[in-house]
């Protein structure tokens, strides 16, 4: 694998998991939907900017429109609105072991909607990695009850996953048309952003905005940082590596987010945690390292 992918997967993964400590200066007493309205929708506006100061190409055909208004609708949109649902029956570690199925998602979609050859090294680190993440959040396990809630809260997790593996597959196929990756995000999250608004307008969400620093500094930071950037070289990742081993990083997120949450929160690591580690690293090197007799 090239060193500019090498720097492009550990800054989605940096950069993501210091996400889940800004996110948590999002929530309480406005709507996570309108939250993510807010960031997307800043995002995608400063994006417009950018793409007029570089004089990118912002015209684009119907069926450009199409492909990245789907693609939109999956990275920028549904999924996030189902992840958050899933989370009001689920606790956060839940959904990110359930989110990490991304991999396999991902290594089964590539196969069937863009016939590209399925990759064994990537398919057993997955399992490697899964069986990590599920160790790192072990004892959420032990609380969680098996009922009609919980059940409700894994098919939201499950559908969010698996509308962003169908995302990162429409973000390949759109790569190959050779748009730049601010303009496909631009409209991107433009258009992930009105679905997001319909949805909060169906579902009556109300529309505020908190004040204080805490709420303006952390959406400045996931507008920026973890949009613009991370989502920029994200899909930079995946138009250079496939959509299989760039998907890993939904297994590397966590460990980032609990290295913060050990330094900011006081996180106490325990042995199934550390073992977790050790697993999803193994599966980390597994799936990105060079295939037999490349080049």
């Amino acid at each position: 694998m090239p060193l500019s992918a090498y720097i492009l997967y550990f800054t989605t993964v940096l950069i993501w998991g210091s996400t889940w400590l800004a996110i948590k200066f999002q929530l309480g007493d406005i709507d996570p939907l309108v939250s993510v309205i807010y960031r997307f929708g800043l995002a995608s506006i400063l994006l417009f900017v950018w793409c007029v100061l570089a004089r990118a190409r912002l015209r684009l055909t119907p069926r450009q429109h199409f492909f990245i208004a789907l693609q939109g609708a999956c990275l920028f949109g549904l999924n996030y609105w189902l992840v958050y649902w899933s989370e009001v029956y689920l606790t956060s570690g839940v959904v990110a072991v359930i989110f990490a199925t991304m991999v396999f998602m991902n290594f089964f979609n590539a196969a069937l909607f863009l016939k590209r050859p399925l990759v064994p090294a990537v398919f057993f680190g997955g399992l490697i990695g899964i069986g990590g993440v599920a160790l790192l959040f072990w004892p959420e396990f032990g609380r969680l009850s098996i009922d009609d809630t919980a059940l409700r809260g894994l098919l939201l997790a499950l559908a969010s996953t698996y509308v962003a593996s169908l995302g990162s597959i429409l973000a390949t196929r759109n790569a190959v048309f050779g748009l730049k990756v601010i303009t496909v995000n631009a409209w991107g999250m433009f258009y992930g952003t009105a679905l997001l608004t319909l949805a909060a307008l169906v579902t009556g969400a109300e529309f505020r905005f908190p004040a204080g620093l805490p709420y303006t500094a952390s959406l400045l930071y996931l507008s920026v940082f973890g949009s613009i950037v991370a989502f920029g070289a994200f899909l930079r990742l995946i138009a250079l590596i496939g959509p299989e081993r760039a998907g890993y990083n939904a297994m590397m997120t966590p460990v980032v987010a609990l290295l913060l949450s050990t330094l900011f929160e006081g996180y106490q690591w325990t042995l199934p945690a550390v073992a977790g580690l050790v697993l999803i690293v193994l599966g980390n090197a597994l799936v990105l390292r060079r295939p037999a007799g490349s080049s």
